[in-house]
């Protein structure tokens, strides 16, 4: 095994010893990952070192996206009870800030790198990404991330990132990018406005990129939509016109999943003389406060489920989008092969027919060159000249396979992006065309009954995953709850030692 190889089995081990004490049903979905990728190793979907198990994040994931001034920063600090974020009413931070628990009682920042060069958190070579939309950027990854630890009781057990403002124009390209990218990995994503500027027109790129683009998303659920800073809005005449209006330009732009709030921070809220009004404002906002954060200390349980659900997905589409795929895309290429070949072949036969035609090598509808009569010698040249021109049709036949194969790259790439597939679906179709394989096979390299019998095992061991996580998370009977002592265990452990035992 090579040392990549040996890499990445180490961190699969490193995350079922972790596993093996905080979630042990989870431990069983490692196993299950590594069945998948012993499948995907065959068919080429993965290289050795790679793992399907290490392109999800095994540890909750908060995301806090929105404008620059809507009052992310205001929020996470309440949140965790503690002044990590500078706020104000102008950008303060343009940077993706991922913040994780340390038991010193001092925060630090750290520098991008300390994110894409380390395999133990979600932004692992993000520069790759960003130097794939913005060249040159790649290598300022300082400009874009950083890490902050804090002493919250709060973040144990989970990652919060804090967003950049989506007004600034000078990193657009590659800010989009990691938010999509965060967005992906997120179990909750809290997406913010800022009811001081409520027409809601001002902020139709946040609205295009955060709800529209998310409308279709089979994770829709996990969007909570936050008007913040509501509390500026009480002495306008008609203060419900606001958040009304905020209603229907989220309604017109389609949204019919997500959960819409308005808030406001109670340490920093403008005075409100009315009695009334401002007992109506307090109640609506410590309602939809306190929702918000149940919804965040519930991030464990419903990473529990995305992990188990994007292992059925994983194996899902390995069988039932990525091998038609692969068998749509080998027809194509034999297709392309016998017509390409039978053109070309055609063209040198007719160029050696004319050749030897002009040279007097037939007599008749007989082949009779004048050296094929001398004796043995003459045998020996046509079969010499037989053998070298089976050796050039076959390396014609070859190089006309090899173009034909890449001639689709161009289209696997773009049904891979529509389908959303894991894994290297080129690769894969490049590891079936290899030159031993006949252009005449109709299924992909390494697919056959035992990966099938494989895919089938994962996807019904997903069910009694589930099944587990149900005994353990909920509790029909009304006894004391089995998962009592583990969820306070687990919370015990801060994040940063999470992922140095799990993915060292």
């Amino acid at each position: 095994m090579s040392p990549a190889g040996k890499a990445i089995q180490q961190r699969l081990q490193n995350l079922e010893s972790h596993l093996k004490q905080e979630n042990p049903v989870l431990l069983d979905t490692v196993k299950s990952f590594r069945l998948l990728d012993r499948v995907a190793y065959r068919m080429g979907l993965l290289q050795r070192d790679d793992s399907f198990a290490t392109q999800i994040p095994w540890w909750p994931l908060i995301s806090v996206l929105g404008t620059f001034s809507s009052g992310k920063s205001t929020f996470i600090n309440h949140f965790l009870q503690y002044p990590l974020q500078r706020s104000g009413n102008q950008a303060v931070d343009d940077k993706f800030t991922v913040i994780c628990y340390s038991r010193e009682k001092t925060s630090h920042a750290l520098p991008g790198v300390a994110l894409d060069s380390d395999p133990r958190f979600p932004f692992y070579q993000i520069s790759e990404e960003i130097e794939q939309v913005a060249e040159g950027e790649g290598q300022r990854i300082d400009a874009y991330l950083q890490l902050k630890t804090c002493p919250s009781e709060r973040l144990r057990g989970k990652i919060l990132i804090d967003s950049p403002g989506f007004d600034a124009d000078a990193q657009r390209n590659a800010t989009l990018r990691i938010t999509d990218y965060i967005i992906d990995l997120s179990d909750l994503v809290l997406v913010f406005f800022d009811a001081r500027h409520p027409e809601p027109g001002a902020m139709q790129d946040t609205l295009e990129h955060l709800v529209t683009n998310t409308i279709n998303r089979p994770d829709s659920g996990k969007f909570l939509y936050i008007l913040n800073q509501i509390d500026t809005t009480a002495r306008e005449d008609n203060p419900e016109e606001v958040v009304a209006a905020w209603q229907r330009a989220l309604g017109e732009r389609g949204l019919t999943a997500g959960r819409f709030y308005a808030i406001y921070n109670p340490d920093a809220a403008i005075p409100i003389d009315d009695a009334n009004l401002r007992s109506r404002y307090e109640s609506k906002r410590d309602a939809d406060l306190k929702e918000i954060h149940e919804r965040m200390q519930q991030v464990e349980v419903e990473r529990a489920y995305r992990i188990v659900g994007a292992l059925e997905k994983t194996a899902q589409d390995i069988e039932e989008k990525a091998v038609p795929l692969l068998t749509e895309a080998l027809q194509k290429w034999k297709r392309r092969v016998i017509w390409w070949d039978a053109i070309v072949f055609s063209l040198v036969a007719a160029l050696v027919l004319g050749l030897t035609i002009e040279a007097g090598y037939w007599d008749g509808l007989r082949f009779s060159p004048p050296w094929l009569g001398e004796g043995s010698n003459g045998h020996a040249i046509l079969f010499a000249i037989v053998v070298i021109g089976f050796l050039i049709l076959l390396a014609i036949h070859y190089g006309i396979r090899h173009l034909a194969a890449r001639s689709l790259n161009r289209w696997l790439r773009k049904q891979a992006d529509t389908l959303d597939l894991r894994g290297n679906l080129i690769n894969a179709f490049h590891h079936s065309t290899r030159f031993w394989r006949s252009i005449f096979s109709g299924k992909p390299a390494g697919w056959g009954r035992g990966s099938r019998k494989r895919i089938r095992k994962v996807i019904q061991d997903t069910d009694s995953y589930v099944q587990s996580l149900n005994d353990r998370f909920t509790n029909p009977s009304g006894d004391t709850p089995i998962a009592a002592q583990s969820t306070a265990s687990s919370a015990k452990e801060d994040v940063p030692a999470t992922a140095r035992e799990t993915l060292d």
